[in-house]
């Protein structure tokens, strides 16, 4: 394995990780702004406002995007071992 290698490797764990990471991420940050639009205009600041809706919407997210989630962990899995199988 040369550092070409394992550079190619890191990079495609990493765009995994933001593939698969990028649903959830994306609609907390979406419930998020709208709450926070909704506590500017109401000048209510109440802290449980913030987390418990990010954390069902989240959930809920993972929930629906888990085939998609599972699928691009196996595709990478393949990947590194079939990287392995063939001695780099």
């Amino acid at each position: 394995m040369n550092e070409a290698d394992a550079i190619d490797l890191v990079a495609s764990a990493i765009w995994t990780v933001l593939l698969v990471s990028g649903p959830a991420v994306f609609s907390a940050m979406l419930v998020g702004i709208g709450i926070a639009l909704f506590q500017a205009l109401t000048q209510i600041q109440e802290m449980t406002l913030t987390f418990i809706p990010k954390i069902v919407v989240i959930l809920v997210v993972l929930v629906f995007s888990a085939p998609f989630i599972g699928a691009q962990i196996y595709t990478f899995t393949q990947y590194v071992y079939g990287r392995i199988e063939s001695g780099f």
